[in-house]
């Protein structure tokens, strides 16, 4: 039995093994491609890291229902992880393209005084900045001296120590 036979193709009808295998195919390829991967394609998601993640889901959603061919989707998903590898290498040699694709952190706090205009610019919350900011130990805004709305939407409290 060929590998068109027991997976299908594009053009046909799937059966129910035949999807099953293609669900087994496609997982093992994705876990392996992530792998690959910088750990921080998981980590600290940015809206590269978004975007390759959606790109490739899709791709391979597309791949697993019979919807487009399973090889050439495949290549396309290791095309689209050296693409993201290349676009991270440039953000870290270059700093306009790092401000360009990720954006900079943005300062939302200063001697315990929330900058609104940052936090409407962020489209965050003061109940949601408030909340992160417990996560870090200050139980009120006030309290905190400086903080920053990094890049990946985290805040990050920097103390007088």
């Amino acid at each position: 039995m060929n590998l068109t036979n027991l997976l299908g193709d594009a053009s046909s009808d799937l059966t129910a093994l035949q999807l099953a295998l293609r669900a087994i195919v496609v997982f093992v390829f994705a876990v392996a491609l992530f792998r690959l991967l910088p750990r921080k394609s998981l980590a600290n998601t940015s809206v590269i890291d978004v975007v390759l993640t959606v790109l490739i889901g899709s791709s391979l959603s597309r791949a697993l229902t019979g919807n487009a061919p399973l090889g050439p989707v495949m290549v396309a998903c290791i095309v689209l992880g050296g693409l993201w590898v290349a676009i991270g290498w440039l953000a870290i040699h270059s700093e306009v393209f790092s401000r360009l694709l990720k954006g900079r952190p943005l300062e939302v706090i200063r001697n315990g005084a929330v900058d609104e205009a940052v936090l409407r610019r962020a489209q965050m919350g003061r109940r949601d900045l408030e909340q992160k900011i417990r996560g870090q130990g200050y139980a009120r805004i006030e309290d905190v001296p400086l903080a920053y709305i990094e890049r990946n939407g985290s805040v990050s409290v920097v103390s007088k120590d």
